[in-house]
């Protein structure tokens, strides 16, 4: 598969390039304003809970999103190294909210001051089991993307759980209905 992106990604003109990264501004964007409703939605108070013994708290899922996003800067300006670097995680739910915040703005601005030829280029990332190789970095970006909105998504069933009202993310929900 990482073969298959970097063939791709050679392959795309400069004028392709900047309308990949205009698309990925935006959509990440929109995807960050549905994260920050969603994690007001949880109570502080439930950041502690976990659906299961072996789930993450979420607080941790949280922390996984700003942990995402730290990264995502890091490969923009090109400090990003393998193991990674990343700041401590939050110990509170007001620290998450904060830290997933700023993390989501400077995301974006790291974004649109990001040359469209850095998405072209490659660093070193997971590729398999305790295995690294090169990545190339727009499939990194829509890696992280995708996986920031599947962790959005356990926190939505988290929310549920708690009790809280969930916000329409991709529609209307049970609590947010729009009729």
């Amino acid at each position: 598969m990482v073969d298959d992106v970097n063939s791709a990604s050679a392959a795309l003109s400069g004028t392709q390039l900047e309308w990949f990264k205009d698309d990925l501004l935006e959509r990440y964007a929109a995807e960050h304003r549905t994260t920050m409703r969603l994690l007001r939605a949880m109570p502080a108070s439930c950041a502690d809970f976990r659906p299961h013994e072996r789930s993450a708290s979420a607080l941790e899922v949280a922390s996984t999103i700003a942990r995402e996003q730290s990264g995502i800067v890091s490969v923009l300006d090109g400090s990003w190294t393998m193991p990674p670097s990343f700041p401590p995680p939050p110990t509170t739910w007001a620290d998450a909210l904060g830290a997933v915040e700023r993390g989501g703005s400077n995301v974006i601005a790291a974004l649109e001051r990001t040359p469209a030829e850095r998405l072209r280029e490659s660093v070193p990332f997971f590729v398999g089991p305790r295995q690294v190789g090169p990545m190339v970095v727009r499939a990194l970006l829509w890696f992280w993307l995708l996986d920031s909105v599947h962790h959005r998504g356990q926190l939505s069933v988290y929310v549920r759980m708690a009790g809280a009202r969930v916000p329409a993310i991709y529609g209307p929900s049970a609590d947010e209905p729009w009729a």
